[in-house]
């Protein structure tokens, strides 16, 4: 029933910038925790970062802090992350993910009970 959808990835430069979306379907964003996850090819699913309900927490992975920005928008259902000073190693596909339990550091890919289908994001000259 609860479904998310990412939307916003590409194909940039490095040093560029992306913002995602994930609209959630089915439920409220207010709900959940949000994360946002990404995988490269090889490579096993790994934390970004989350938000908690009313945006009170926020946690990043250390290799973004300082230029990946992780907001939500509880009136329109949508999650964003915003992605500047992109570099190549930041190229993986990217998952939005749903967390009924509210906690401010949710990192772990068993913690989360609902994922989108993800968004490619390739960074590359």
């Amino acid at each position: 029933q609860v479904q998310l959808q990412e939307s916003g990835g590409g194909l940039v430069q490095p040093g560029a910038s992306l913002s995602l979306s994930c609209v959630v379907s089915g439920g409220t964003t207010s709900t959940y925790t949000m994360g946002w996850f990404r995988q490269a090819p090889g490579k096993e699913r790994e934390f970004v970062a989350n938000i908690t309900r009313r945006g009170s927490y926020i946690y990043y992975e250390d290799s973004v802090k300082g230029r990946f920005t992780i907001s939500r928008d509880n009136a329109k259902n949508t999650v964003y992350l915003q992605m500047n000073s992109l570099k190549p190693e930041d190229t993986a596909v990217y998952y939005c993910a749903a967390k009924q339990t509210d906690f401010y550091y949710a990192a772990r890919v068993r913690e989360y009970d609902y994922w989108g289908q993800g968004t490619q994001v390739t960074v590359s000259s």
